[in-house]
């Protein structure tokens, strides 16, 4: 198909396009595994086409993400492992749009390095691809651009886009939140793809000992545990929105507790959650202890351990509890909603 496409002087230019059909040839096995009913075309057309399904939905709405992996992304070069970044950038678009009680459809991909090395971009879409599948939604394009002289060779960026769909009426809009509505708590994997500048800070990223801190890691190495992907909660949160009520959900990114929970409730209600009762992984103990970071500021920076929050009737906590638990996820009760005005209080 590309036999007849080369240019020497874009190749001295810096970009091969030869190196990007290798690409996409590469990465076509990966793409495959998350095809489903929607999909309309092969990947190297000019969009992506996907048809819906609207059966059962009156009155259908699209919810859409982007986002990005933040500086995660260095940590991927530094121990040279590409293929599970990829999910961090689906996780992040899936787990926004989820809040709003979206089933996720399709995702696009966009990747920017300095060359483009064939073998990596496909691994980093081979990640992609399994964020994809984790969410039931399907890659249906992307882009790969060469940027010589504006990022070092081995240097490159990643981001997303997803488009999710929900019946109106079935919005989570948390106008249905109230006094005495209890909170449940959805356990992280780890830092997931938030507050990197600061963990790269903390221990001084570029020049340290990626393998070290096993005894205070449960085993892992620091590589590998600031590595592990983003948490996918997509099928087990539509699994309990199908039996059970929800209020309110918090993905908590950037921002952690204190930036994140206020955005799912309405003006006059906070969530009262007791810190003894947060299920704080060691890796935040750890970057608390080596970087001498104020808690209050590692609850305004990271997860701490939770990645999402759900807030449910009160009568409706424990069956919550054991739907998500069924699903694959440790969930536990955190809090309760009471009447005040701080957004969260952590006593």
């Amino acid at each position: 198909m590309h036999n007849k496409s080369m240019s020497e002087s874009y190749a001295k230019a810096g970009v091969d396009i030869t190196a990007g059909y290798k690409s996409v040839e590469l990465m076509k096995k990966h793409i495959a595994r998350t095809k489903n009913e929607g999909c309309l075309d092969d990947v190297g057309g000019f969009g992506g086409c996907f048809g819906l399904d609207l059966t059962g939905i009156k009155e259908p709405v699209l919810v859409t993400g982007t986002d990005g992996c933040g500086t995660k992304v260095k940590l991927a070069q530094l121990l040279d492992r590409h293929d599970t970044i990829g999910i961090d950038a689906v996780a992040m678009c899936v787990n926004d749009i989820i809040c709003c009680g979206a089933k996720p459809l399709f995702f696009l991909d966009y990747i920017a390095c300095g060359k483009n090395f064939p073998e990596k971009i496909a691994s980093i879409v081979g990640g992609v691809a399994e964020g994809c599948v984790q969410a039931g939604c399907a890659l249906i394009g992307g882009e790969t651009a060469e940027h010589p002289g504006l990022m070092p060779e081995n240097d490159y960026d990643l981001a997303g886009y997803c488009t999710g769909i929900v019946d109106k009426s079935k919005i989570l809009d948390n106008n249905k939140v109230g006094e005495g509505d209890v909170i449940i708590a959805l356990a992280s994997t780890g830092v997931h793809s938030n507050g990197f500048s600061l963990v790269r800070k903390v221990f001084d990223i570029e020049s340290a000992d990626l393998g070290a801190y096993t005894d205070k890691l449960d085993g892992k190495t620091l590589g590998e545990t600031l590595l592990t992907p983003t948490k996918i909660y997509v099928k087990s949160m539509l699994a309990l929105m199908d039996e059970v009520e929800v209020k309110a959900v918090s993905h908590i990114t950037g921002g952690g507790f204190y930036e994140n929970i206020p955005r799912s409730l309405p003006k006059g209600y906070s969530e009262k959650i007791k810190k003894a009762d947060v299920r704080v992984l060691p890796i935040f103990k750890l970057i608390m202890e080596v970087g001498d970071i104020p808690e209050r500021d590692m609850y305004n920076t990271f997860n701490m351990g939770v990645g999402m929050s759900v807030v449910v009737a009160k009568e409706d906590a424990e069956k919550a509890v054991q739907i998500l638990n069924a699903n694959g996820e440790t969930a536990y009760i955190l809090g309760e909603i009471v009447k005040s005005d701080e957004g969260v209080i952590l006593e």
